[in-house]
């Protein structure tokens, strides 16, 4: 197969988990080289037509697989000849992880905003706002709630958002 060094990447078998489940992991992880139809993957993998549909389509949503359709002439059916179009994953994975930075930059600066306060017993947390309309008690049990420091959970944020930039080639916030 020619995707074969690229599925033993195990970053590779989790994004594609990640898409199609535990389900649809085997359509996923044995692309055949060439066209081939959902009901002969079906068969092969020995797997529910629909689950096999459902895996494929998925593929084809994130640019991973694409179809020719054919009418039969006598039959009026159509046919979906499929192939497997695993060439960019690299540049999806890439895309995956910008859309994580962003969301964890905003992330951070929410929190680095906000000053929150804890129900030690719930386990509930509240921004200032909301535990001020409490009057700093907690709605569902009724014990006070406690200035929280969030400084761990941005710093591992920090690190993530650090990790990040590196794998994507992007200047440092220090750099920047």
């Amino acid at each position: 197969m020619a995707y074969e060094e690229l599925l033993e990447d195990p970053v590779i078998q989790k994004y594609l988990h990640e898409l199609v489940g535990p389900t649809g992991m085997p359509v996923a992880a044995a692309p055949p080289d060439g066209e081939v139809t959902d009901e002969e993957l079906a068969e092969d993998l020995g797997l529910e037509l629909n689950d096999v549909r459902r895996a494929l389509f998925i593929l084809y949503e994130n640019d991973l697989a694409t179809y020719r359709r054919l009418r039969d002439e006598d039959s009026g059916w159509l046919t979906y000849l499929w192939t497997f179009q695993y060439d960019n994953i690299p540049e999806k994975l890439e895309e995956e992880m910008e859309r994580l930075l962003d969301a964890l930059e905003e992330r951070r600066e929410y929190e680095m905003d906000n000053e929150f306060y804890l129900c030690e017993q719930d386990s509930i947390r509240f921004e200032f706002g909301e535990a001020m309309d409490f009057g700093f008690e907690c709605p569902n049990c009724g014990s006070e709630l406690v200035s929280m420091d969030n400084i761990q959970l941005v710093d591992a944020m920090d690190e993530r958002i650090e990790e990040l930039r590196e794998e994507l080639n992007l200047a440092t916030q220090a750099e920047a």
